[in-house]
């Protein structure tokens, strides 16, 4: 019987990086091929979601944004120690191919296949590529691209791929839309791991200032970091507003297919995740994100139509008030945005990525 093709997956700890690492993981497990996940502790956080056959091995990986001066003079040792480390499991392991997809826990896998010349890729999520990312783009196979075009060192070329969703995700692509009117109706509001807190700040009052006609129908998801969460609920709660405020929903595809609008960060899976299924956005870039790669997310998405963009600057709970009415009081522009965003999604985005895993095992043969 042929060995199974081993697949080592590395990525870092923030769900930018793990969702389309687990896009790819259940796709080639479906394929016949055992899959490892490199990551650490902060990733780990994100496994919940991956089949159960993913195998999980959790590194420690040194960053080089905290820490004293002592701390920071240690990190090249520790990091070429976790390079080392992984390169005598995987010469005993020979894995078919590396694919990292961004973040620090992903240089102990990459440093490893490059010393051992294995077939390996990395994806960037974003529209301007990461500092892990940058790093390996002259030293991998292929540089595949979420968002296009991607800004990209010289003499690198990038393969446009999409940002893979998850099968969670996939399972509501294009799921039919319901129009604004007078009945329930739901907004979802996601900020991702960084920067949630403005959205704390503002969505709350700029949802409190509603006309009483949408807002007596309208029930809010909305995703809090934990030190927000007690004034989000209470504001919510003190202004009658039927709220479901938690840190962290498992199921935001769910949610996101039965809401009529969803307001965002631009992170790329969450500007992924809208897209495939397509529902109007209304998309507040991160402005402390490395490069404004935020706004470059959102570019698609805006240009298309199905999303409007305010820079976090000009982000006040009126002018959010007033935009959010402007799409829940009108059914047609709703459902034209919807389908725009649609228009905008890269559904196989997942099937692109497998396929150029599949091709690269073949190289090594």
């Amino acid at each position: 019987m042929a060995k199974q093709p081993l697949l080592v997956i590395a990525a870092g700890g923030t769900g930018g990086h793990m969702f389309p690492a687990q896009a790819l993981a259940e796709v080639m497990l479906r394929k016949g091929w055992r899959v490892k996940l490199s990551t650490d502790a902060r990733g780990a956080r994100y496994t919940g979601g991956f089949p159960h056959t993913v195998e999980i091995e959790q590194v420690s990986s040194a960053t080089f944004a905290r820490g004293g001066k002592l701390a920071k003079l240690a990190v090249p040792f520790k990091i070429l120690g976790g390079v080392l480390g992984a390169a005598v499991k995987m010469r005993r392991e020979r894995p078919d191919v590396v694919v990292g997809f961004g973040g620090y826990p992903t240089i102990p896998a990459m440093g490893a296949a490059w010393l051992l010349k294995l077939p390996r890729m990395i994806h960037e999520q974003n529209g301007i590529l990461g500092r892990v990312n940058t790093v390996f783009a002259k030293r991998v196979d292929v540089v595949a691209c979420g968002t296009w075009p991607t800004a990209l060192p010289d003499g690198v070329e990038g393969t446009p791929v999409g940002n893979p969703v998850r099968k969670s995700v996939m399972d509501r692509a294009g799921a039919g839309y319901i129009a604004p009117g007078d009945y329930p109706m739901s907004v979802l509001v996601i900020g991702g791991s960084q920067g949630a807190r403005i959205l704390s700040d503002v969505v709350p009052a700029a949802i409190a200032g509603l006309p009483p006609e949408i807002l007596k129908n309208l029930r809010v998801s909305h995703q809090a970091r934990d030190e927000d969460f007690d004034r989000v609920t209470s504001f919510y709660a003190q202004n009658g507003i039927a709220a479901d405020v938690q840190p962290f929903f498992n199921d935001v595809p769910a949610r996101m297919s039965e809401a009529q609008l969803v307001i965002s960060r631009s992170g790329a899976s969450s500007v992924a995740d809208v897209s495939v299924i397509g529902r109007p956005s209304i998309l507040v870039p991160f402005a402390a994100a490395a490069g404004d790669h935020q706004t470059a997310n959102a570019r698609g998405l805006a240009e298309a139509g199905g999303a409007i963009v305010v820079p976090e600057s000009l982000l006040t709970a009126d002018s959010l008030s007033e935009q959010i009415t402007t799409i829940l009081s009108n059914p047609q522009g709703a459902t034209q945005m919807a389908t725009a965003a649609l228009s905008a999604g890269k559904p196989d985005a997942t099937e692109t990525l497998l396929a150029l895993v599949e091709q690269l095992a073949q190289k090594d043969h």
